[in-house]
């Protein structure tokens, strides 16, 4: 009897020694695959963004306009962020700055605004004649064909341009949310917005099925490069709020510094309290480095200069032609410096 209570025993501690040997083997293979996930995550190696349309010129060569575009080259993936205000403003711009555009397949277009896609038409005609695929998708989030009617008439111009970008052979790709767009390279897709920071006019109406409704440009959409030094944030207007951008980034990235953030912030018009606010807000983030294009305004940009603890080198006024890149950091022209 006691022989077979003693095999028993034995029989249930080599099960328990089993059972517990098979555990950890799982939680170590888990591990594993989590570690190697996340070293086997692409990041950006090598990049350059070249603002081709903003408001300040900084030396001889380039149009200003009331506008944004910007092109990001990074790990040899070429891809252009909005298109300026004017039909041929940053295909001028480009060309004097030596910038072959015809290799650029894609296009993101951060929301509807006339100011960041009255450019799309012309350059996708032009640059198409060398390369037929030049400029033919674009990475649009939904909302951006909505209309928007006023008095005068249909204030949203994707509407038509869709049309005609299409018979071009063109095609818009929609996005509902946040998507890879290469390795390293994330678009936001809409924005969630926790903080109310409000970085719009307030003055248009958006049509949604429930009617008419202010317009909080619900489309305004970012490009994230996820760099080995941190990530850097491209913004058209910042519509969605840059603390709000940053926020869902980081939330995505899993807490990584913000190595820079270039483009418009939308914070011309804004109190010296709201963007006090932005900045110490932005600070929570380490940004490094801001290249404020378009609609931040200049004063607006050295009041985060200030707050952020950056100095004159890492803290500009962009100008066209200014870039952000590994290598030189930013590079503007001598007006903007």
């Amino acid at each position: 009897m006691m022989n077979r209570m003693n095999r028993a025993k034995e029989l249930r501690d080599t099960r328990g020694g089993l059972l517990l040997w098979m555990t950890l083997l799982l939680l170590l293979c888990s591990a594993s695959r989590s570690a190697i996930a996340q070293g086997s995550r692409q990041q950006i190696q090598a990049f350059k963004i070249t603002i081709l349309s903003t408001m300040l010129v900084g030396d001889t060569v380039g149009l200003g306009e009331w506008g944004f575009a910007a092109l990001v080259d990074a790990n040899g993936h070429r891809i252009l962020i909005d298109t300026g205000a004017h039909p041929d403003t940053v295909l001028e711009n480009a060309r004097d700055l030596h910038i072959d555009l015809s290799d650029v397949d894609e296009v993101i277009l951060t929301h509807n605004h006339w100011d960041h896609v009255r450019g799309l038409l012309t350059l996708r005609r032009e640059m198409m004649k060398k390369n037929p695929k030049a400029l033919s998708i674009v990475h649009v989030a939904q909302g951006i064909f909505d209309s928007r009617p006023s008095a005068a008439g249909e204030r949203n111009d994707m509407i038509a341009i869709r049309k005609e970008f299409e018979a071009t052979g063109g095609r818009f790709v929609v996005h509902a949310s946040d998507e890879e767009l290469f390795p390293g390279a994330w678009l936001t897709g809409p924005v969630p917005r926790p903080y109310p920071e409000r970085n719009w006019s307030g003055a248009g109406q958006i049509q949604t099925p429930s009617g008419l409704v202010e317009d909080n440009i619900p489309e305004d959409q970012s490009l994230v490069l996820d760099t080995t030094k941190g990530l850097v944030v491209i913004t058209g207007c910042g519509h969605a709020g840059i603390v709000n951008i940053v926020t869902f980034a980081e939330k995505h990235f899993a807490d990584k510094p913000i190595y820079g953030i270039v483009g418009g912030l939308h914070l011309f018009a804004s109190t010296d309290q709201q963007v006090d606010w932005t900045a110490a807000q932005l600070r929570k983030y380490q940004v490094a480095n801001l290249l404020a294009a378009h609609c931040t305004g200049i004063e607006a940009t050295y009041r985060l200069r200030r707050t952020l603890g950056l100095s004159r080198a890492t803290a500009v006024v962009a100008s066209v032609g200014s870039s952000f890149s590994f290598g030189n950091g930013i590079k503007t022209g001598e007006l903007a410096q």
